[in-house]
């Protein structure tokens, strides 16, 4: 019985996350960095930017239409700071846009990077990502686009720009 319970244990102390949870020196809040999850973040008490930042947001009902046409073949791969304030800004509006479109929000990747932009396993080199947030829409495995801090021409227009093109 030790025996099993040993093997038992040992597999559980095994799965570890797959990102990094460290305390920025710079504003006290938590870094994820690695990949995550929705539910990492939405788990996180401390991440009330993600329910909150977007409460008087309301995505522009003229481009909803398209967007819920054409969005949903596309894969999102997203890079974020959990300490960034543009990424507290934008992320939770990006977040009800898909949920207005019906978006399948469990095709997105999140990546959290810290303030050195770097990702656990590097994806940020493979991205080269500089800047965050950054939303990514990829096409049959290729990039099509991209929304770099913040979008120009409002979350919207951006994303049904990169579509069109």
């Amino acid at each position: 019985m030790l025996i099993i319970f040993y093997f038992i244990s040992s597999a559980a102390m095994a799965q570890s996350k797959s990102y990094d949870v460290t305390k920025d020196s710079a504003n006290g809040s938590l870094i994820f960095r690695g990949t995550i999850s929705l539910a990492d973040m939405e788990s996180e008490p401390t991440f009330t930017w993600l329910k909150t930042g977007a409460e008087n947001y309301e995505p522009n009902p003229e481009l909803k239409p398209f967007l819920s046409q054409n969005l949903p073949s596309y894969d999102i791969v997203v890079f974020l700071g959990t300490w960034c304030d543009d990424s507290h800004y934008w992320i939770p509006k990006l977040l009800k846009l898909l949920r207005q479109i019906n978006y399948p929000i469990e095709k997105i990747k999140w990546y959290g990077v810290d303030r050195t932009k770097t990702t656990r396993n590097g994806e940020n080199t493979s991205y080269n990502i500089t800047l965050v947030p950054t939303i990514i829409l990829l096409k049959d495995g290729h990039e099509k686009g991209r929304i770099t801090e913040g979008p120009q021409n409002g979350l919207e227009g951006d994303l049904m720009a990169i579509i069109k093109n």
